[in-house]
């Protein structure tokens, strides 16, 4: 099923990927934008915007802060992962203190989840 996207999220996809956390700049330029897979970042998918997207993998990576640990936070994390999963795409979840306490796991678990969609 082809992806869709709301257009009227963009300019907000635009100022998160200016405004991105410490998190999402250091797997940005420390690893992601290099790697030989492209990625995107603050991709609009459906009515959501991920953290980063790679279409050749279908997978979203998303980095959590403690928003996302709330009872709302879970739940809205919940639906919103059965959605983007209907498309077919996978999701991986890294918490902020994992990017801050782990940098080289969270980029060697990517580049396995990467290889493995991939079947390289």
């Amino acid at each position: 099923m082809p992806l869709k996207y709301n257009r009227k999220l963009i300019p907000y996809a635009r100022e998160l990927r200016k405004n991105a956390t410490k998190q999402e700049n250091r797997l940005w330029y420390d690893f992601l934008r290099t790697y030989p897979v492209r990625f995107q970042r603050q991709k609009v998918i459906d009515g959501f915007i991920v953290d980063f997207y790679c279409y050749k993998a279908k997978l979203i990576i998303e980095l959590d802060g403690n928003q996302h640990y709330t009872e709302n936070g879970i739940a809205y994390d919940e639906e919103r992962s059965n959605i983007l999963g209907n498309y077919g795409l996978s999701i991986l979840r890294f918490t902020n203190l994992e990017v801050d306490n782990n940098f080289y796991g969270v980029c060697m678990m990517i580049d396995e989840v990467v290889k493995k969609r991939l079947e390289l």
